[in-house]
């Protein structure tokens, strides 16, 4: 038992923003313990490149393009999945985006488009991949939905990302409220709260890894190792307890309190 804690052999993944930053972090380590990996993008270009190198170390991931900002594009994502796949064990809803602005100009644009894309197109997608969670479920071995949220939901974040601080707060709480629906149907629901990654919503890690290191007590950034480590914790056996609670993943620095 304890030799396949954290395998993930024989399970179908969906991995949403999968093609770069945090997604792809998540979906290289589920391909790495044995799982077929489909990852989403905008870019269709992007995920499918993504897909063909994550494919190199002989697992198989296949690139899924789509846009799930819209409601249209969720259900056609969800409609491509379930023609192809009769189970869907994981699910990770990454795909997210911010919007920066002053208070005082911030554009209701900005908010209703960093809301639409971080909070109702994943509850939607799960909605509408019920179907084959729940096909996948069982008591011996649930479904999982990993929901991405932030520590910028738990603590507050001094950049004008208000939407984004207010999303990922909504997105924690959404998380709880399913998993207490979910649990029932042998679904397990749970989030990541990562701090610094490197990706395109969080350019001072990425283009800044040394200065952001600093205040963090653990003095570095996230790495791969970490996020996939702390996926596929969540995704096999070993997290199959974790129900509703977030794991937080920054080195520390909520711990301390930002300042």
């Amino acid at each position: 038992m304890l030799e396949n804690l954290f395998s993930l052999k024989g399970r179908v993944a969906l991995v949403t923003g999968g093609s770069k930053g945090i997604g792809r972090m998540i979906a290289e380590g589920f391909l790495a313990q044995g799982a077929k990996v489909y990852i989403t993008a905008r870019k269709a270009d992007q995920c499918e490149a993504a897909a063909a190198e994550l494919s190199k170390g002989g697992g198989q991931c296949i690139a899924l393009p789509g846009d799930i900002s819209t409601l249209d594009g969720v259900k056609a994502l969800a409609e491509t999945i379930m023609a192809r796949e009769a189970k869907l064990d994981i699910l990770v809803n990454n795909a997210g985006t911010l919007w920066m602005a002053p208070l005082d100009v911030y554009p209701e644009k900005g908010w209703d488009k960093v809301m639409d894309l971080n909070v109702k197109s994943p509850f939607f997608l799960i909605q509408a991949l019920l179907e084959p969670l729940k096909a996948a479920a069982r008591p011996d071995q649930p479904a999982k939905i990993i929901n991405i949220t932030s520590i910028d939901g738990i603590t507050v974040n001094k950049v004008d990302t208000f939407a984004y601080q207010a999303s990922k707060a909504a997105f924690a709480h959404l998380t709880k409220r399913l998993a207490a629906d979910l649990i029932g149907h042998n679904v397990v629901v749970s989030a990541l709260a990562p701090g610094a990654f490197a990706s395109d919503l969080n350019v001072y890690a990425r283009d800044h890894a040394e200065m952001v290191a600093a205040a963090i007590p653990a003095k570095r950034i996230g790495t791969l190792e970490d996020m996939a480590g702390t996926a596929i914790y969540l995704a096999s056996r070993a997290g199959d307890y974790m129900v509703g609670e977030a794991v937080v993943i920054d080195g520390g620095l909520t711990a301390i309190g930002r300042g």
